[in-house]
């Protein structure tokens, strides 16, 4: 199977080359598209200087940020339009670790067609957070699984894999969220899409580098987006769709 690991970044300057050479490390066959929103600290040019010394890796220079969701997008037309059967998302900061990348994989290998990486299936942890932001999160994933019939136990990961199939099943440009709400919305449109859907447990840990994408609007936001979907869900205005989940260890 083909991959191709989608990278987001915005200002990742202290952290892109490590990421991506622990990311050749755990995944060598991988490819690795870095969509980078124009940061001022050089972070595209230092990922093209790896990208020189290690293959493999391209970078796709975006005008202005724009988001997170927008940058997984552009990364996921441009990974389709190449024929590439797998696609992972997943932060440059280390929050993720690049050696649960295989993991993360693998469940795509064995039919399913999205992978999420689990901080609340049994095997999941949050070591760093507070208790605050922990019901903060915890408190947005059962809303949405409530209101959306997710069946997901984290719909705000952002450490994941999609199969080409379903993504080419999705209305990419349809897809309303930038910030936090993304990662609630492609879940919920990939179970309208009949996905098939694994949780892979992780540890999950805060930057230690650089500064937090995390705002009060983006959370907002998707507070926002999926009480809309949960309305159109009720009014039948959009199809329930078929999900079957796995935990995996």
């Amino acid at each position: 199977m083909r991959i191709l690991v989608v990278l987001p970044t915005y200002n990742e300057s202290a952290t892109i080359a490590r990421i991506l050479q622990k990311v050749r490390e755990s995944l060598p066959a991988a490819d690795v598209l870095v969509v980078d929103d124009s940061s001022p600290d050089g972070t595209a040019k230092l990922a093209f200087e790896v990208a020189d010394e290690l293959g493999q890796i391209e970078v796709l220079s975006r005008s202005s940020k724009d988001g997170l969701g927008p940058a997984y997008r552009a990364g996921f037309a441009w990974g389709l339009a190449r024929g590439y059967e797998g696609f992972v998302e997943m932060d440059s900061d280390f929050s993720h670790d690049p050696a649960d990348l295989p993991r993360i994989v693998a469940p795509l290998e064995q039919g399913y067609e999205v992978s999420i990486g689990s901080r609340y299936v049994r095997g999941g942890s949050i070591p760093d957070w507070t208790t605050s932001r922990r019901l903060l999160s915890r408190g947005g994933n059962l809303y949405a699984d409530l209101l959306l019939s997710l069946q997901v136990k984290d719909s705000t990961a952002g450490f994941r894999a999609y199969a080409a199939s379903v993504l080419r099943r999705i209305d990419l440009d349809a897809v309303r969220a930038d910030g936090y709400g993304f990662q609630i919305e492609m879940t919920y449109r990939a179970k309208r899409a009949g996905a098939v859907i694994a949780e892979v447990p992780i540890r999950f840990v805060d930057r230690r580098e650089g500064t937090s994408k995390m705002s009060g609007r983006t959370v907002s936001e998707a507070l926002r987006l999926v009480t809309v979907w949960g309305i159109e869900r009720v009014a039948g205005k959009a199809p329930s769709g078929r999900l079957d989940i796995k935990r995996t260890a």
